[in-house]
């Protein structure tokens, strides 16, 4: 059966990303793998008032199971509406969207199940075929409301399923051309961020390439630029996880100013997924060090969901910008 992303409560990211590039802030784009990541998600937007994008990879609709994950996006927008009537807030924008799809036919799967935005993320292809491969899945995506964002460039790194040893940056020369070709709404580009959580070693100045950034938006004036990849990796969560019993080595992440600077921009989405893992984790490692003896799924969850929200929280607010946005976007009328 095909659901359309209206009668589920959706909204696709047109109006998100216009008012976003016009007012200078992100949209947050937060993966989510089960219940928790999810409630933190939303509750998170319902306080600072944020719209958000909640995003599913094909590895976490692999995990949770494609029905059973549509049926929890779906509930998180009905768990939106009533947190929002009791605790006399308004209500938020929320966008489902496919992050990272890798074929046509996921990318028609999603739709028709009720994702109102998809990636069609070609650039592993050679140019040609990235663009021919995002037309098709425009074409197809437009002809139901749901917005698409492209990729030019390679991000380094690993996260589920997506792979690459070394970046291969974003040529600005190409971008127009690429618009052309595709139709795309959104475009995710590669400046230096990466995926998972090791990103600099200790003792590397993380930089990431906003010279590039400008030259794109010199080029594609005010088009809705996106960056994955920019997960901070705070190093408390990292150095209670080590202190633990766990193991990760050195790694720093994306300095949040440079973030800021760019969702100043035409950045209108930003890609966080890392250090939501990190935090949960952190906080599930530190309540089985001080309490060996809980085997309550609940008593470390919760924890964990908690820490998760306040950690959203901050990143709407003082990251992305993003904080006492949702009702600007809720009252722009949709094209």
């Amino acid at each position: 059966m095909n659901l359309h992303y209206t009668s589920l409560g959706f909204v696709n990211t047109r109006v998100m990303f216009a008012v976003a590039v016009q007012r200078g802030f992100a949209v947050p784009a937060y993966n989510f793998n089960n219940m928790e990541q999810l409630q933190a998600i939303i509750l998170a937007g319902l306080e600072t008032q944020s719209p958000v994008i909640i995003q599913v990879s094909k590895g976490a609709r692999d995990y949770a199971d494609r029905t059973l994950l549509g049926h929890m996006a779906h509930g998180a927008v009905e768990m939106m509406k009533r947190v929002a009537e009791e605790k006399g807030v308004g209500e938020i924008p929320i966008a489902l969207h496919l992050d990272h799809g890798d074929s046509y036919d996921l990318c028609v799967s999603c739709i028709e199940s009720g994702f109102s935005s998809v990636m069609i993320d070609g650039s592993h292809h050679p140019y040609e075929d990235n663009a021919a491969l995002t037309r098709k899945v425009v074409d197809f995506a437009h002809l139901h409301g749901v917005t698409v964002e492209g990729e030019l460039g390679v991000l380094a790194g690993v996260e589920d399923a997506v792979s690459a040893e070394s970046h291969t940056y974003t040529r600005p020369e190409e971008v127009r051309d690429f618009l052309s070709r595709t139709g795309v709404d959104s475009l995710a580009i590669s400046i230096g961020t990466s995926h998972g959580a090791y990103k600099f070693k200790a003792g590397q100045t993380p930089l990431i390439r906003l010279d590039i950034l400008h030259e794109i938006e010199k080029r594609i004036p005010g088009f809705p630029i996106v960056l994955h990849g920019s997960s901070s990796i705070p190093q408390d969560a990292v150095e209670t996880i080590n202190r633990c019993g766990g193991k990760l080595t050195d790694s720093i992440g994306i300095p949040e100013e440079q973030l800021r600077e760019a969702a100043r921009s035409a950045v209108c989405k930003i890609n966080i997924d890392s250090d939501g893992r990190l935090v949960m984790t952190a906080k599930i490692r530190e309540i089985f060090s001080r309490k060996p003896e809980e085997f309550d799924p609940r008593k470390y969850l919760g924890p964990a969901r908690e820490a998760l929200r306040e950690m959203y929280c901050r990143k709407n607010r003082e990251v992305l910008g993003s904080a006492g946005r949702a009702p600007e976007i809720m009252g722009t009328p949709k094209e």
